[in-house]
């Protein structure tokens, strides 16, 4: 399942540790990491991101559930982004990706407070007892969601409407008297171009969602093959 993992600590060097287990985890087959980010809570209640990794061929946070949280958890005045990510605040600051709801973020934001760091990463895993296990054990609070696409089903549901709408002015318009007529074409002709600027942007998501979709599936299959070959490890050990 894929899910979305916050895992908040005390301090930064937690965190790296953090990052290195799962990591490791992701080595061992028990999980694939997509994307993730060390993220501190500043004294003043800023965020700052102080670390992103692309732990696949998936890309890097922009336009992810990961970077689309940071900006939540940071807003447009709060977040400072770090010289070293490389990352630009409208890049990552985009709600339509975020894929969790907005129970998940409060709960991340009253975990995450001044001077605690965080570590955010969009994951796939079978069972939560592996990161739990290696999160806990370094004093860290492990937060998970399931993500969703709830966003998508939005648009399109939007973009039914207007068609709706759109059916409705034809109508009208072909019934209509000639200076009647000339204000209901008006208005068919923005609606459309607004239903084609909106059917463009499901379609750009859809492709960007397909390619990411295809990247992990590749690393699926990476995680997989080290799964086997532990097992196989593990079944020639000597007891």
């Amino acid at each position: 399942m894929e899910r979305m993992l916050v895992v908040v600590f005390d301090s930064e060097t937690k965190a790296y540790e953090g990052k290195s287990a799962l990591r490791q985890l992701e080595r061992e087959g028990s999980v694939a990491a997509y994307a993730g980010a060390v993220v501190v809570k500043n004294a003043d209640g800023t965020t700052s991101v102080k670390q992103f990794d692309d732990f696949g061929p998936v890309g890097g946070l922009v336009g992810t559930s990961v970077g689309s949280l940071i900006g939540l958890l940071g807003g447009p005045a709060g977040l400072a982004v770090g010289a070293a990510s490389g990352l630009a605040l409208g890049a990552i600051f985009d709600l339509e990706n975020a894929r969790v709801g907005t129970d998940f973020v409060d709960d991340v934001s009253k975990s995450l407070t001044p001077a605690k760091v965080a570590l955010i990463a969009e994951i796939e895993e079978d069972w939560t007892t592996p990161v739990d296990t290696r999160m806990e054990a370094l004093g860290g609070t492990v937060l998970r969601r399931a993500l969703s696409d709830v966003e998508e089903d939005v648009r399109q549901k939007d973009i039914a409407a207007m068609k709706a709408d759109l059916a409705q002015l034809k109508a009208e318009a072909s019934k209509a008297r000639a200076d009647r007529r000339a204000k209901l074409q008006s208005r068919i002709d923005q609606l459309k171009k607004r239903i084609d600027a909106q059917q463009q942007a499901a379609k750009e998501r859809r492709d960007a969602f397909q390619a990411r979709q295809k990247s992990k599936k590749e690393i699926l299959k990476k995680n997989a093959a080290a799964a086997g070959r532990a097992l196989k490890d593990l079944a020639n050990t000597r007891l």
